[in-house]
């Protein structure tokens, strides 16, 4: 671990009897560096508010260890684990006005008056809240509530700051804007911080790493674009990147000369043994039956290609997402030009071997990504 980070070492949550009950994270192992900003990311029900709240002190841990700055915390109360949260939920104090719940922060750091005044006030600059500061949390928008939360994580001077959608009710145009800013602030005064989320978006801005939860488990800890371009497994690689990967089920077979994956509806894609390097050849060649994944961006249209039916085209404004009937399944594509293409269409699609994710069609763990094994 670099510096005094966070290490989660084989933590367990049941909610319930230990072993019996719900087994909400299983046996978590993540390790983040000082300073490093981590990005919790999966869908409803996956784990990471319970692992969020277990590092805040708010639920036990069933099983294993949490260490921060250097300390064993698991059986420490929050209030002595020195993590500032911002929640979902805001949780903002109603008696007090936006400014004094902003300021009740740093009450316990005895800094002169204007020190604080001058941290409030950059503060709420940066979060565009300086014209609500006079009033009261019930009087402002749910929006302006979770500025005025967010804002009085980010002003603690803690071992780590925990975010929880920390941006989730803000328009789109202000959480863009937002976001870079709070990367800076957070990378220039040097914090650590993780944010939970089920944003993909939000995560691949503000993030060095994401870790990719599902039932629990973590599935892939890595940067954003390894994520993107080295997916550890099947979920991961359909649950990260927008459109979605196309993914179909597919026998492998080949030669000295080829390769050549069957997919439903008789379609064949149809390879030189020099498109895959030697170590990918091999791997492909012991498994009968995988799954092929392909990035829509990595789809090409090309005449006397494999064929496919248009079955939708829309234009976004900046981006064509054309979906074609293919191999009894959707195969999507982006284009970055406007096109004309009707449903009913016939085109042919061109998938470089290049760009093509391998995974095994039983564990669902990823074989290669183009030329490399995974």
């Amino acid at each position: 671990m670099s510096g005094a980070g966070l290490k989660i070492s084989g933590v367990d949550k049941f909610y319930g009897p230990i072993d019996f009950g719900v087994h909400a994270v299983k046996k978590l192992n993540i390790e983040i560096n000082k300073g490093e900003i981590v990005a919790l990311l999966g869908s409803s029900g996956c784990g990471k508010t319970s692992t969020l709240r277990m590092i805040a002190g708010f639920e036990p841990v069933s099983r294993g260890t949490i260490t921060l700055a250097g300390r064993e915390v698991q059986t420490f109360p929050p209030v002595k684990r020195n993590v500032a949260m911002a929640f979902e939920g805001y949780s903002l104090y109603p008696p007090l006005t936006v400014r004094e719940n902003i300021a009740f922060a740093l009450k316990a750091s005895r800094l002169p008056q204007n020190v604080v005044d001058q941290k409030v006030a950059h503060i709420a600059k940066l979060l565009e809240i300086e014209d609500i500061m006079g009033r009261y949390p019930s009087s402002i928008s749910g929006g302006q509530q979770q500025r005025a939360s967010l804002g009085r994580a980010l002003i603690r001077d803690a071992d780590l700051h925990l975010l929880d959608e920390p941006m989730g009710q803000l328009e789109p145009q202000l959480r863009a804007v937002l976001r870079g800013r709070i990367k800076h602030f957070i990378k220039e005064n040097g914090l650590t911080a993780i944010l939970v989320t089920h944003d993909q978006t939000e995560a691949n801005a503000l993030a060095d790493r994401i870790a990719v939860m599902e039932g629990g488990v973590l599935q892939q800890f890595d940067t954003p674009q390894m994520i993107k371009e080295r997916p550890a497994n099947l979920f991961t690689g359909t649950f990260v990147g927008e459109p979605p990967m196309n993914v179909f089920e597919a026998t492998v077979a080949g030669n000295d000369n080829a390769i050549s994956f069957g997919l439903n509806q008789g379609v064949r894609l149809d390879y030189p043994t020099s498109d895959f390097s030697p170590a990918v050849r091999g791997e492909l060649l012991r498994r009968n039956k995988v799954v092929l994944g392909i990035r829509p961006y990595s789809v090409r249209r090309k005449e006397g290609g494999v064929p496919a039916k248009v079955a939708v085209n829309q234009w976004l404004g900046d981006q064509t997402h054309i979906a074609a009937d293919f191999a009894g399944g959707s195969m999507v594509l982006v284009e970055h030009d406007r096109t004309t293409l009707k449903a009913g269409e016939d085109i042919g699609l061109s998938l470089a071997a290049g760009s093509l994710h391998v995974f095994d069609g039983e564990s669902g763990r990823a074989v290669s990504h183009g030329q490399e094994l995974a």
